[in-house]
């Protein structure tokens, strides 16, 4: 397995980027787990191959793309992991979605992955092309923010996101997603319901949902972290650190979230902690 890590520069728009190429004989399915952050991939092999459950996933149904695309969701996609494969995979800031994609990320709801191309459009396969022709990582890295630059630097047409939904991502952000819906509209000076519908169609999340994922993405980290440093963790610990009533809860948002208990996800991913497959700043 090989992970390699770029620090975007892209002010803030990409959260993080990480190149992967793994080799294994054995092909698994993988649980891609929602977060606060869109989804955006580019295979370097041949096409990635998903679904809503490990059925579609392994089936005549899932979906094959080249590009991923996936909005903000709260539960898992299901990846079958290829003997062969490589990519570049970015975590998207949602407020970011229109510079971007050319769509607010509350367009993206309803659908789990979505081919880039109908997206971004025909340009997109160009840059994949010429990302798998480069040798090295910091020539892909550069290429891919060079694309999204422009990108940014010529969006007009998909607007901008009201200040009030900036200002409330941002303090649920620095709340670590344990604020209260009543003491956000309150902060932004609009109503609980009013937030709601506005932050929804923004992001394709509720303002109570977005926080759960923000929480939950803290407590992975931290359980990720204790894992990669060689240790078991500790729920307890772990769940009271990050704003859950108790142990249980955590296990709660780890059922709902990875569709297995803590210890279950630990077991499978093991392997890809140690390698580095999770982390790299996206917290």
């Amino acid at each position: 397995m090989e992970f390699v890590r770029a620090a975007p520069r892209l002010d803030g728009m990409v959260i993080s980027a990480t190149g992967y190429r793994t080799a294994d004989p054995r092909p698994a399915l993988h649980r891609g787990l929602p977060s606060p952050y869109l989804t955006l991939i580019f295979s370097l092999d041949g096409p990635i191959t998903t679904g809503a459950t490990p059925a579609q996933a392994t089936g005549a149904d899932a979906i094959r793309t080249d590009i991923v695309v996936g909005g903000l969701h709260q539960s898992p996609a299901y990846v079958v992991q290829a003997e062969h494969e490589a990519g570049i995979q970015l975590a998207v800031h949602p407020l970011a979605a229109r510079p971007l994609l050319g769509l607010p990320a509350g367009a993206l709801t309803g659908q789990l992955v979505i081919a880039g191309t109908d997206v971004l459009g025909a340009p997109a396969a160009e840059i994949r092309e010429r990302l798998c022709e480069l040798n090295r990582w910091e020539d892909r890295f550069a290429l891919l923010t060079g694309y999204l630059r422009q990108r940014a630097a010529d969006a007009r047409a998909a607007g901008s996101v009201r200040p009030e939904v900036t200002e409330a991502w941002a303090w649920l952000a620095r709340h670590r997603g344990a604020g209260t819906l009543g003491g956000l509209s309150r902060h932004v000076v609009l109503s609980e319901r009013r937030l709601t519908a506005l932050f929804r169609a923004e992001t394709g999340l509720s303002p109570k949902q977005a926080a759960r994922l923000m929480r939950f993405q803290h407590a992975k980290a931290a359980v990720v972290r204790a894992v990669a440093a060689g240790g078991p963790p500790d729920l307890a610990r772990v769940a009271a650190d990050t704003g859950y009533y108790d142990h249980s809860h955590l296990v709660r948002d780890f059922h709902q979230y990875t569709e297995a208990s803590p210890t279950r996800w630990l077991a499978e991913e093991c392997r890809n902690i140690q390698a580095g497959a999770h982390g790299g700043g996206e917290e």
